[in-house]
């Protein structure tokens, strides 16, 4: 189990790595203008769309990874025990009863409130 737990925990970091990757990759939404005036070389490497399909549909990718591995590592942490080994754990006895031969303590009688003078 701890090997999994491992997996997942290396899995989980590389897709964090790689959600900041492609986040900081992408343009601004105003970028787009300078694109128009020839700075526009995405369109060779990723086609007529330029790059923002490829690393938005990336970055979505990677975060849903990072998302799955999150709730796999909760679960786990939470629920890898099956049980407790009550075989480790001294238990003492919750309610101790009174001795036969002594008497039973009175009633404590409830704090009265103190008076304040005005």
């Amino acid at each position: 189990m701890e090997a999994f737990k491992t997996i997942i925990l290396i899995v989980n970091i590389f897709a964090a790595l790689f959600v900041i990757v492609l986040v900081l990759m992408q343009q601004g939404k105003g970028a787009d203008a300078g694109a128009a005036f020839g700075s526009g070389s995405a369109q060779g490497v990723f086609g007529a769309a330029g790059n923002a399909n490829f690393l938005s549909r990336s970055t979505a990718i990677a975060a849903t990874i990072f998302f799955i591995t999150c709730l796999a590592l909760g679960y786990i942490s939470t629920h890898g025990r099956t049980g407790l080994d009550f075989s480790t754990v001294n238990q003492k006895q919750a309610v101790q009863q009174p001795a036969a031969n002594q008497p039973a303590s009175a009633p404590v009688a409830p704090a009265k409130k103190p008076v304040i003078p005005e």
